[in-house]
């Protein structure tokens, strides 16, 4: 339990951050203790005391220099602050991320000085050219990267203390009795830092929302949420706005669009799928080609610029995809009505339109507002049954109505003949290098009341490929139009992989026999791809997938354009899913404005949006991933006696991590509760070695567990080391 913050503190007064700042404020003129004094408006004797045992203590580390008697200046001022950002780290350190160095900068518990994780600072950085490892020290908070925390409240008689799950949230937080809100005893609650005085322990807040209690589905999944800073409603009055759209299909609009309501138009998607952003339409041409359409929902025509629901969908910039709910970034009356191509229903649309040839060679292209009619609905299961039989029947087990049904001719010969182009654009682009990430995906069965029952496996299977190739043509395509007028644009990029992760997989494949060919650009796409695929269905695939992916670079938003790494790209941006990702609405109004002939934009503003949206997007992938997590370790909370096969998945100094075989749930083994030897961690081995056995646990190993702890609201799993299978 904290102590109550502003209490009196016995301890002596330390100066030294505050003076530090007061004279890298003022690097050229030389300060006495006076004058700090009055800076700091401190008048009594033994604070006037300290100051000089601490302007002293500074000399003597070298962070200031006497430059006449009794008067100080900082050392080197400006060679020695920088700007940056705060990386906490679990043990209460943390480490300084700045440009300015090729590696990043140490700082010491006691000399954060209130930073916390991810904030924007000023650092004294020492050491900086004697060879030894730099160490820094916050001397200024910039600017805090969040003040809104979730976390449990612990209610005393005046006052009430709320403590977090983040691991790197190192303080909880102080709530005056005034401010403690409707929160009852041990509620999951959303608290607002709103002051840290200088000598209290922790920071003082008020609470400002009452999520519930701890472990209760809702709670944590809008916990999750509140964590990140995303909301999980809209505002009233975005709603009321939204609602009062005009969502009809108007005949004077029609005549400023391409009409292809008579193409042959249908949709695949998830089968629990609420809204259609993108369908397909095909047409059969008299010169042996193929026109076929890429038609996006046309969300700008209703998204107008300068309106509450815009800022609004700016804001989130990205719709959530929880476990068991989707929180949208438009207002469902345009998510999954106005917007959304349901079929038998006339839209506006957006559309990328081709000639191809049967070799799958573009020969001519088309970009505009479009209206268009979906004359088909299918689920990915359903394409895939057309794809796989080549029939017309789909069985009514996995049929969207429920029963039997049989798909007109023409619709199936469309369907098959887009399968065929997108298998030949999918082989091209690997052989130019694209990278092929098919990752497991692990998903739930739910009951009525959102709890899992089970989980299984979704994997990538033709009929999802043939969407994703001609969504990919349809992003590449727009984004060289663009790119190649040398117009600013948002370009969707993705730099090299990272050297040095590459030689971090190529040690850890190495144990199971694999190896990447690191000899160039290519070499290394060409092994990659055959690694991924040599591990198809092997026990050791979840984790090669993963460590391959970590090793690749991040894909963000940028005016910026560096091509596409991973899929092999030189031009590549967001078209395709408006409904969900803000960027690709930026992508259409910026291609309407140039096809009107627009000159263009700014660039400074829409490289700021870009990273706004790749900022929003970072977050909603952490909450996703959370509430995985969160969904595995309520899954398994129904499985304590049950023994596991688990494949070791990391290996730290305190442990191992194992990865469940059947559900992909992670857990940890820790090493003091491995009772069959005493082991320790053998670093170049990236291995826990047993001391009398020499027994070797290790990335890959084979182990049986038992679950020990499921927390819920740390999302976290203890196992029970069994024993190797041998």
């Amino acid at each position: 339990m904290s102590k109550k913050p502003g209490k009196p503190n016995t301890k002596e007064k330390d100066f030294s951050g505050k003076i530090l700042k007061i004279l890298s404020k003022n690097a050229n003129k030389p300060y006495n203790y006076k004058q700090i004094a009055a800076k700091l408006e401190l008048d009594d004797t033994k604070s006037r005391n300290e100051i000089i045992k601490d302007l002293k203590l500074l000399a003597s580390k070298g962070k200031i220099i006497e430059a006449e008697p009794g008067k100080y200046l900082v050392k080197a001022a400006s060679q020695d602050y920088y700007e940056g950002r705060i990386d906490m780290t679990s043990r209460k350190t943390a480490y300084f991320i700045c440009e300015d160095f090729a590696e990043d900068v140490f700082i010491p518990t006691n000399n954060l000085n209130h930073a916390l994780d991810g904030d924007t600072v000023k650092v004294y950085v020492y050491n900086r050219r004697s060879g030894k490892r730099p160490e820094g020290e916050v001397i200024e908070i910039i600017e805090r990267k969040k003040t809104e925390f979730v976390g449990v409240i612990d209610i005393q008689k005046n006052f009430a203390f709320v403590t977090t799950a983040n691991v790197k949230m190192y303080t909880d937080i102080f709530i005056p009795k005034d401010k403690i809100g409707e929160a009852q005893q041990g509620d999951v609650v959303v608290v607002k830092i709103e002051d840290w005085p200088k000598k209290a322990d922790s920071p003082f807040g008020s609470v400002i929302n009452v999520l519930g209690k701890p472990g209760e589905h809702d709670t944590e999944m809008h916990a999750i949420l509140a964590e990140y800073g995303l909301p999980y409603e809209f505002p009233p009055e975005v709603e009321e706005y939204a609602q009062k759209i005009d969502t009809s299909i108007q005949e004077s609009e029609i005549a400023n669009r391409r009409d292809m309501r008579d193409t042959l138009t249908f949709t695949i998607d998830p089968r629990d799928a609420k809204d259609f952003d993108d369908a397909l339409s095909f047409k059969k041409l008299d010169n042996g080609n193929f026109e076929i359409g890429i038609h996006i929902a046309d969300v700008s025509y209703y998204l107008q610029e300068g309106t509450i629901l815009d800022d609004e969908a700016y804001q989130r910039a990205t719709s959530v995809y929880l476990v068991d709910r989707v929180v949208p970034m438009l207002p469902e009356v345009l998510s999954n009505f106005a917007c959304s191509l349901r079929p038998h229903e006339e839209k506006y649309t957006f559309s990328a339109v081709f000639e191809i040839s049967p070799q799958a060679q573009v020969t001519n292209q088309w970009f505009g507002r479009t209206v268009t009619y979906s004359d088909q609905r299918f689920s990915y299961e359903e394409a895939q049954h057309i794809i796989e039989t080549q029939g017309n029947m789909i069985p009514a087990d996995i049929s969207i109505t429920g029963s039997d049904y049989e798909v007109p001719d023409h619709i199936v010969e469309a369907t098959l003949k887009l399968d065929e182009l997108a298998k030949i654009f999918r082989r091209n682009r690997l052989k130019n290098g694209a990278i092929s990430f098919d990752k497991v995906e692990v998903k739930f069965h739910l009951n009525e009341r959102d709890e899992p029952t089970g989980v299984y496996f979704k994997e990538s299977k033709d009929s999802n490929h043939l969407i994703e190739e001609f969504m990919l043509l349809a992003n590449r395509k727009v984004a060289e139009y663009i790119g190649k007028q040398k117009k600013t644009f948002v370009y969707r990029i993705h730099d090299e992989p990272n050297e040095d992760k590459l030689i971090g997989l190529q040690s850890v494949i190495a144990k199971f026999g694999y190896k990447i060919d690191l000899r160039s650009k290519k070499d290394i796409s060409k092994s990659l791809n055959s690694l991924l695929s040599d591990v198809q269905g092997k026990k050791e695939q979840n984790l090669v997938d993963t460590l391959a992916i970590r090793t690749m670079s991040k894909a963000k938003y940028s005016t910026d354009n560096i091509g596409h790494y991973g899929l092999a790209f030189d031009y590549y941006s967001h078209f395709t899913s408006p409904i969900r990702r803000y960027p690709d609405v930026m992508v259409h109004r910026l291609l309407q404005y140039y096809l009107d002939g627009g000159k263009s934009v700014s660039e400074d503003v829409y490289e700021a949006k870009s990273e706004h949206s790749s900022n929003m997007e970072a977050l909603a992938t952490n909450a996703e991933r959370d509430s995985i997590k969160y969904m595995q370790v309520k899954y398994m909370q129904d499985h304590q006696e049950e023994e596991f096969l688990g494949v070791i998945s990391g290996v730290t100094e305190w442990g191992i991590y194992v990865e469940i075989v059947s559900n992909k749930c992670e857990g940890m083994c820790r090493i003091r509760e491995i009772k069959d030897d005493y082991y320790t961690f053998d670093e170049k081995q990236y291995a826990l070695v047993g001391e009398i056995s020499k027994n070797i646990l290790q990335l890959g190993d084979e182990v049986f567990v038992k679950v020990k702890n499921a927390d819920l609201v740390k999302k976290q799993l203890d196992f029970h080391f069994i024993r190797k299978n041998s």
